[in-house]
């Protein structure tokens, strides 16, 4: 289905096809990449089926998405023909074992990592391994679940497994915890935010238990309300004082 939906309406399908925080996390990155003529390189650390990877590539970026998983990669290597993101690229490397590709060494422009080093035990490794990849002046670009967010759905509760199984491993960060990662990988943090409100949890709570009848039910049912949190999330999340699910950082290797 996301594949008719792809060849359909190309790239913004992605964005939608699934969890409604997915669109959140593009918002928030998509001012961050502005559009260029120069083919500055992006990293995407666990890229997923690479929605990311194909949205920095269609923005002009010579994009790499990393990836454990071949089947998606597979599908985004399909998705990214299919949308015409002819700069985007896929290989198949577990982000742990990132320092292994001595190839990556200060060859990148941009890292993006989105909602993947909560997955990693050691994730002052990680981030040292994304710094290493970045040229010198080179940004960081990262999501994270919020440590103060309120959980969504049971699963969002923990406990959290004490092995990678590929769920989360600790529940969020903190700003605090972000700098101390970054100062400890010699990135220096330009900037801290958050995303995905009051109205994008619950329309992902909404889905997520409408899916356990079937995926298209939930998805089709939830998809007039994605409209919504776009609009108006920032004001009504403002307003009750709702903590947002992901923190977001931005940060820079010095020159």
């Amino acid at each position: 289905m996301t594949t008719i939906l792809v060849k359909t309406f190309g790239f913004p399908a992605t964005l939608i096809h699934g969890d409604t925080l997915v669109l959140d996390r593009w918002l928030w990155l998509k001012p961050r990449l502005p559009n260029i003529s120069n083919a500055e390189k992006l990293i995407d650390i666990g890229c997923g089926t690479g929605a990311f990877t194909m949205g920095a590539a269609l923005r002009g970026y010579q994009a790499l998405g990393l990836s454990w998983d071949e089947r998606n990669q597979s599908v985004a290597r399909e998705r990214a023909e299919i949308c015409g993101a002819k700069s985007a690229e896929f290989d198949i490397l577990d982000v742990r074992k990132l320092d292994s590709r001595e190839d990556f060494t200060a060859q990148f422009d941009v890292a993006i990592c989105l909602e993947v080093i909560e997955h990693i035990l050691n994730d002052q490794k990680l981030m040292d391994d994304i710094a290493s990849c970045l040229k010198p002046g080179g940004r960081l670009l990262l999501t994270t679940p919020n440590y103060d967010y309120k959980p969504i759905t049971e699963d969002d509760k923990g406990p959290f497994p004490t092995v990678e199984t590929g769920w989360h491993v600790r529940k969020g960060y903190t700003a605090e915890d972000l700098k101390k990662l970054c100062h400890n990988a010699n990135l220096e943090v330009d900037s801290i935010s958050f995303c995905s409100g009051f109205l994008s949890q619950k329309i992902t709570f909404l889905i997520r238990v409408l899916s356990k009848i079937h995926p298209i039910f939930g998805w089709g049912v939830t998809l007039p309300l994605r409209v919504l949190p776009p609009f108006l999330d920032q004001f009504v999340t403002k307003a009750i004082g709702w903590p947002e699910f992901s923190i977001c950082l931005e940060a820079h290797k010095p020159s």
